[in-house]
């Protein structure tokens, strides 16, 4: 059974797949780095709401599926993660500061897919069945 969550006035179950990776690819996500970054990106998503289903940080990409409130883009979620998460970790490890001297500790843009319990064909079998003429179209009105 699928667990919902719930809002004030909204029932939804909404998870992203998300990856990301260091800028020039450089292999500097390992052992203390590596465990800081996770500790980091736990509280992050503890203080906007999200929910980490599964997490990977390999050593220069990091994998999260996170489940998400729905009043939180999926664009904000990643900014604030990899905006606080280079902030602090290159405050505290003087040398990523060094190798990322102008200060971007991740590459620019990130991967996002959306992740459901019905697949998109049985949400368009749902929607082709309200159809109660016949008529074919993909954006129908009912009581044409």
């Amino acid at each position: 059974m699928v667990d919902y969550k719930k809002g004030s006035h909204t029932v939804y179950d909404i998870k992203y797949h998300v990856v990301w990776v260091t800028k020039y690819r450089y292999k500097i996500l390992h052992k203390v780095i590596g465990q800081r970054l996770r500790e980091l990106l736990r509280q992050g998503c503890e203080t906007i709401g999200v929910t980490i289903v599964q997490g990977n940080i390999g050593k220069d990409h990091v994998h999260m599926l996170l489940s998400c409130p729905t009043n939180i883009a999926p664009s904000k979620i990643v900014q604030y993660l990899k905006g606080r998460s280079s902030k602090l970790l290159q405050s505290e490890f003087p040398e990523i500061k060094k190798k990322y001297w102008g200060q971007h500790l991740w590459a620019v843009g990130y991967f996002c897919a959306t992740v459901g319990t019905v697949t998109e064909e049985t949400i368009k079998a749902y929607i082709e069945n309200q159809d109660k003429d016949g008529v074919k179209d993909i954006f129908k009105i009912e009581d044409e």
